[in-house]
């Protein structure tokens, strides 16, 4: 993705275990995305 770029919409699971849609969290208001490698994997 690029700055500007709007992102898909999809499904994860939360800390919780529940699976939420980021369409269902944009009508709060603004969202902010992190992306980072998984854990003990090169990058």
């Amino acid at each position: 993705m690029r700055t500007g770029e709007l992102a898909p919409d999809f499904e994860a699971e939360n800390q919780f275990g529940a699976l939420v849609r980021f369409t269902d969290l944009l009508l709060s208001g603004p969202v902010v995305l992190f992306f980072f490698p998984k854990a003990m994997t090169p990058g």
